[in-house]
């Protein structure tokens, strides 16, 4: 990740990969049982995969942590660096936060590989 190794953040890449990977199915249908706010939901689906994958109990309860807290600005790197670059990582695709942290040509490039189609 870009940002991680610009800014010097160690970070446990599976965790990140799976959170990142996961965070939005609580914003599906299949997965979005409308009590429960998306991250949470999507929470929940990740300590299952985690779970099923065969992960300590520990390790699943981190993956659905770090869904959770990546809709906080407030979460630093130094505190939790997977959740703080999920919530980084995110804020910047869906609303164009902190582009001045990140290459000028990352967005095409991006883009190119993984077009919204629909997506705002």
């Amino acid at each position: 990740m870009r940002y991680g190794a610009a800014h010097g953040i160690a970070f446990d890449d599976e965790l990140y990969y799976i959170a990142a990977l996961l965070h939005d199915l609580g914003l599906t249908e299949p997965f979005d049982n409308h009590r429960l706010p998306f991250e949470e939901a999507g929470g929940h689906l990740a300590w299952v995969f985690g779970t099923a994958a065969g992960w300590p109990a520990q390790r699943s309860a981190r993956v659905s942590e770090i869904i959770g807290l990546h809709m906080r600005d407030d979460v630093t790197a130094a505190d939790d660096p997977e959740s703080h670059l999920l919530q980084v990582a995110t804020s910047w695709d869906v609303a164009g936060r902190r582009p001045e942290e990140f290459p000028p040509d990352a967005r095409e490039e991006i883009l190119a590989r993984h077009p919204r189609l629909d997506f705002p």
